[in-house]
């Protein structure tokens, strides 16, 4: 998300680092650069215009009062000036009410059905509380089921009433909540090919019914700057508290996300960050600007990996590193720990200063993944607390029960005992940085 101009932004700020002093003359040349990067962005050319204007006076004015490092300086008002384009701060969610609701809209094909499913998710993993999915698209061919099925994948319980009027089952599913102990409420809402006087009628009866804590509407980011024309549209008839932005993962340009804020003064609370039904984060517009700027983002490193690795079990391990005793079973099991957190390279770009570290680039094949555990599983207990006593015969026999060939297990087992190697050469405190 946001490499291009990531890129482009990233290499206007290491030539201002080589400036001894900003002047009306760099300056400007470094606006040019920039104004073409947000525009080949797709950011809104108002936008654009006020952003440069911005950075350039503040650059110009701070610069002459200022004994800050001119490289340093325009990284801080371009970082600011972008935190404050992005929204500010980040905007919570409104989950006061008891239950709670919220009612997702859209148009057909923003994926707001499986947004409104990773929402639940998200909602049970970080307040542990109960959330009830309703299907009111009741038009879409297999919308109902669609939700059913995202319901089952998570164990999270789907109200449906079939194909009755919207209204009337979100005033049922409200009342079946309250009875029931659900937290939460989310009401998946039917979408239309373009915002049509029916579809907001429908969707403003509901919201008159059932008086939601949050209307959220689900935009597409690949839409490009049409994406404005659809949060004004919806926001003129219904008031929008936020707005989810999928598919940022995807090859998108990321203009919108820029934009959104700035014009329609509707904060962005989410973003779609995968495919995969934990694929949905917060959005926090001063990350979002560091991440950009290529600063990484190492709070929502720690984040990711409270939430996935188990405690207790990293704390034995670590324990067992200290203490020399790491084997190839505390491998394996660190190994599912990390696979909790996602795509490693995703994780890898969140890393400060990763893409100077040429880390960026870098693509771990899941199937390589996959040939490793295999080769562990293929183990006995024995061999995985010993690997020293792994010969020919048993590489033999482990590279067949894992599908892999010999010199694949006898990479891995080189691997590791290199990696055990540097282990204890950090616990002794002689390990060195190789550069």
């Amino acid at each position: 998300m946001f490499e291009n101009l990531g890129d482009r932004l990233q290499n206007v700020i290491h030539k201002v680092k080589g400036y001894g002093k900003i002047t009306e003359e760099n300056i400007s040349e470094m606006m040019r650069e920039i104004r073409l990067a947000l525009l080949e962005a797709d950011v809104n050319y108002k936008v654009v215009k006020e952003f440069t204007n911005t950075v350039k006076e503040k650059a110009l004015g701070e610069e002459v009062q200022s004994s800050i490092n001119p490289g340093d300086l325009f990284v801080k008002i371009v970082h600011d000036e972008l935190t404050e384009l992005l929204g500010g701060e980040n905007v919570p969610l409104n989950i006061k009410g008891n239950p709670a609701i919220l009612m997702l809209v859209g148009l057909q094909g923003s994926g707001k059905t499986t947004t409104i499913g990773k929402l639940s998710n998200f909602l049970r993993k970080k307040h542990s509380k109960k959330p009830l999915l309703v299907a009111c698209d009741i038009y879409r061919p297999a919308a109902i089921e669609q939700l059913i099925q995202i319901g089952k994948q998570l164990n999270i319980e789907v109200y449906s009433e079939g194909k009755k009027d919207p209204v009337e089952i979100s005033r049922n599913a409200v009342k079946y909540a309250k009875e029931n102990g659900f937290d939460y409420v989310l009401i998946d809402t039917a979408g239309r090919l373009h915002i049509d006087e029916a579809l907001m009628d429908e969707l403003d009866n509901i919201k008159n019914e059932v008086k939601p804590e949050e209307i959220l509407l689900v935009i597409d980011s690949m839409m490009g700057q049409d994406a404005i024309n659809v949060i004004t549209g919806f926001n003129d008839k219904l008031p929008l508290t936020g707005v989810i932005l999928t598919k940022l993962d995807g090859d998108t340009r990321g203009g919108v996300a820029l934009s959104v804020r700035h014009i329609t003064n509707v904060p962005i609370k989410f973003i779609g960050i995968s495919e995969k039904l934990d694929g949905l984060d917060t959005f926090d517009p001063e990350r979002m600007a560091g991440r950009i700027l290529g600063m990484g983002d190492i709070v929502s490193l720690v984040e990711k990996a409270t939430e996935a690795i188990d405690e207790k079990e990293a704390e034995r391990t670590a324990k067992r590193m200290q203490q020399g005793k790491f084997d190839l079973e505390d491998f394996l099991s660190t190994m599912k720990q990390m696979k909790k957190l996602g795509p490693l390279e995703n994780l890898i770009k969140l890393i400060p200063g990763a893409k100077k570290m040429g880390l960026n680039d870098i693509k771990i094949d899941p199937k390589q993944m996959a040939h490793i555990e295999a080769i562990v599983l293929s183990m006995t207990p024995k061999e995985r607390r010993n690997p020293d006593i792994i010969k020919a015969s048993r590489k033999t026999r482990i590279a067949k029960g894992s599908g892999t060939s010999v010199q694949e297990v006898n990479r891995l087992l080189q691997q590791f005992d290199q990696m055990k190697k540097m282990m204890k050469q950090m616990s002794n405190g002689n390990f060195k940085m190789p550069f």
